[in-house]
């Protein structure tokens, strides 16, 4: 499974459907979807609602393996079942798409106009279960307010670093150094980000792979070399805040790059719409997406 879904993700057409709302971002998702904050009394509760509307996502006839190369999940969700099966196992083998697993507990508070990732002390143990939940690979995220090299460069360090440690666990990493679309100096940022990331990527051995995920950059086409690097599997791009008319028509400006949406992917969906115009709208995000991933 693991040499296929490795083949699937270096060379398949699609893109990566990011379901991985944690328990910070998950109210603004449920709200997004519809789900106001009083129709749930506790933590508890608030995952199951999530849940059911991933379940409803992943379940539905357009979340299909033949746009969606991959689906990132939270680690709830990992650990939930979708009609008797691990969310894993269900999207590997009833959805021929590859299961990642998001393993950051969140950010730092911003430090040399950076976030780095707070740290992840049961990564080991989380690793473990992720393995034993047949998960492909990791994605972990840190964000970058200002150009900034000092803090640009420890983001970067603390990626790949950890990034490591995920590679000897026989996972593949999913690198997100997110430049803030906020950011007054966002090219710049990723300039010295791009640099930054060549230096490490040419550190690694050639049984070592990561996979990207960069926001969409100012300058189109800025992460070419990194598309093409040898130990990059996939770059792909986050959506950022962006609608996903205005990603899109970003994402199709630069060649190799494709979407790793979450906000902009479901952004139409809700959770009084029938199982048609839920479909529908899916279907409808689903198909723009991938026609921005593939079609340049």
């Amino acid at each position: 499974m693991q040499e296929s879904q490795f083949e699937k993700m270096k060379n398949g057409k699609g893109f990566i459907a990011a379901l991985d709302q944690s328990g910070g971002s998950t109210p603004k998702a449920l709200a997004a979807y519809g789900v106001k904050e009083d129709t749930y009394q506790n933590e508890d509760e608030m995952f199951a609602l999530v849940h059911e509307m991933r379940t409803r996502i992943i379940t539905s006839p357009a979340f299909d393996s033949s746009y969606i190369l991959g689906a990132i999940l939270f680690e709830q969700t990992m650990d939930s079942k979708i009609e008797g099966q691990y969310t894993a196992d269900y999207l590997a083998e009833k959805k021929g798409i590859v299961p990642f697993l998001k393993v950051d507990k969140g950010l730092a508070d911003q430090s040399n106009g950076v976030q780095l990732m707070k740290p992840i002390f049961d990564l080991d143990e989380t690793l473990k279960r992720a393995n034993e939940r047949n998960i492909f690979g990791t994605k972990m995220r840190s964000v970058i307010h200002e150009a900034n090299p000092e803090g640009i460069k420890a983001v970067v360090d603390q990626q790949f670093e950890i990034g490591k440690q995920i590679i000897a666990a026989g996972l593949v990493p999913i690198i997100e150094p997110e430049v803030d679309i906020h950011n007054p100096e966002k090219k710049k940022s990723e300039d010295i980000l791009k640099a930054e990331i060549l230096s490490q990527l040419n550190q690694l051995s050639d049984d070592q792979s990561v996979m990207l995920k960069l926001t969409i950059p100012t300058v189109a086409n800025t992460y070419k070399e990194l598309i093409q690097h040898s130990r990059v599997l996939r770059v792909v791009a986050l959506s950022g805040g962006y609608s996903r008319e205005e990603a899109n028509q970003k994402l199709k400006e630069n060649n190799g790059l494709i979407a790793s949406f979450s906000r902009a992917l479901s952004q139409d969906l809700n959770v009084k719409q029938t199982d048609e115009e839920f479909n529908a709208a899916l279907k409808e995000a689903v198909d723009s997406t991938y026609d921005a991933s593939v079609n340049k």
